[in-house]
């Protein structure tokens, strides 16, 4: 995908809200027919069907007739398409599209090329009932049959054009380079380097802790609390674009420098759930401390990582060369001798094998131990789990 920044006119962002509301109120609609559909009215409604109801609908309601058809149709496509990937088992059920969060629609065919370069840093888009919108020229672009327009919540929008680029061709070395992903250190590359997602600085955080508060105390539906979101937006958009291009170089300089990339086979959104309530028994009605709090500042560090970017577009430019490693006792197991123990971890920082004195640091070792490609099983050393229960002693005779 090739994503660029538009700047419509005050007139075209109206007039973009607008098509970007009928997109969502058809696709509510179909979401809403096929969740109420039972098995006694038989197969649940098409795509052709559901267009034709479209057009009796467009006939009957003008508000509805005057946005564009073939972004109407394309919802119903998107949404067919959709729910055969859910009994497909590859996505998720389809669910509501909310405003101020999914705002956006798709356009598929000759309309979808009529892309005119203006000068050397500024292009325009032809939209249907919409016109020429600007949008800058950040790099080539590609042809596509079909992009989308899309506003993110701080208000910004953007044309997406579906092209998939080239992957990025391998070295030819032979190389092969562990990433080990963590917390204090983005990702550690067995070579030896240590790359750091960057974070917003202490004057961004500082004010984003200032606008929750406000937020907190603002009343809902108020116009204060509207331009506190959208300063809350501005902030959180401003990280995800440092996240965002971070990724991107990271990604292409470890598809250009190595030949294959093993990087631990993490379940990221079991990692980051939170924590279960424990019920107190002797007071029901109350809980037990579960550390959430802690458990919530441990999520919010491995989502501003990167983790799942980072693997994501690794294997989106390097197709075939990226591996998943099983993480078992990567972080326990020296990377000269092999020797696992809880005690080779001495710190979050330094690694000290209690066998050789290996000393090394221990994002870097474990780095190592992923590059290798084994896990400690393969290295001839189970780690032995010690049982605590007492063995049953023999009775001894009176």
């Amino acid at each position: 995908m090739s994503r660029f920044r538009m700047y419509p006119a005050p007139a075209q962002r109206a007039a973009l809200l607008e098509q970007c509301r009928h997109a969502r109120y058809v696709w509510n609609l179909a979401v809403e027919q096929w969740s109420m559909w039972t098995r006694d009215q038989g197969p649940t409604p098409g795509y052709a069907k559901q267009c034709r109801q479209l057009t009796e609908a467009r006939a009957a309601f003008s508000w509805l007739r005057a946005g564009v058809q073939i972004i109407q149709q394309q919802a119903l496509r998107d949404f067919d398409q959709a729910v055969k990937n859910f009994y497909r088992g590859t996505h998720q059920r389809p669910t509501w599209r909310r405003a101020e969060i999914h705002e956006g629609f798709r356009i598929v065919g000759p309309e979808a090329s009529k892309v005119v370069k203006l000068n050397r840093k500024w292009a325009a888009v032809n939209i249907p009932k919409i016109g020429w919108v600007r949008f800058r020229l950040s790099r080539a672009v590609p042809e596509a049959k079909s992009y989308r327009i899309k506003r993110d919540r701080s208000g910004r929008w953007h044309l997406v054009l579906a092209a998939i680029p080239e992957p990025i061709p391998a070295p030819g070395t032979g190389t092969v380079v562990g990433v080990d992903r963590g917390v204090t250190v983005s990702a550690a590359l067995s070579t030896g380097e240590l790359l750091k997602c960057p974070v917003p600085p202490a004057g961004e955080q500082a004010r984003l802790k200032h606008l929750q508060r406000r937020l907190a105390r603002s009343r809902p539906g108020s116009k204060r609390r509207q331009l506190v979101k959208a300063a809350i937006a501005k902030l959180c958009a401003r990280a995800g674009d440092r996240r965002g291009d971070w990724t991107e170089k990271t990604s292409t300089d470890l598809a250009r420098r190595f030949d294959v990339i093993r990087v631990e086979d993490l379940r990221i959104a079991q990692l980051t759930r939170r924590p279960r309530p424990k019920p107190n028994l002797e007071q029901p009605g109350t809980y037990l401390p579960n550390r959430r709090r802690a458990k919530a500042g441990l999520n919010r560090g491995i989502l501003a990582n990167g983790w799942g970017m980072l693997v994501r577009r690794l294997e989106q430019k390097a197709p075939g060369r990226v591996e998943k490693v099983n993480p078992a006792y990567t972080s326990q197991t020296c990377a000269v001798c092999g020797h696992c123990a809880p005690g080779n971890r001495e710190s979050q920082a330094v690694f000290r094998c209690v066998a050789c004195g290996h000393q090394a640091n221990a994002d870097v070792n474990a780095a190592v131990n992923i590059a290798a490609g084994r896990a400690v099983s393969a290295r001839r050393e189970t780690p032995v789990r010690v049982s605590l229960k007492r063995e049953p002693q023999p009775a001894t005779p009176a």
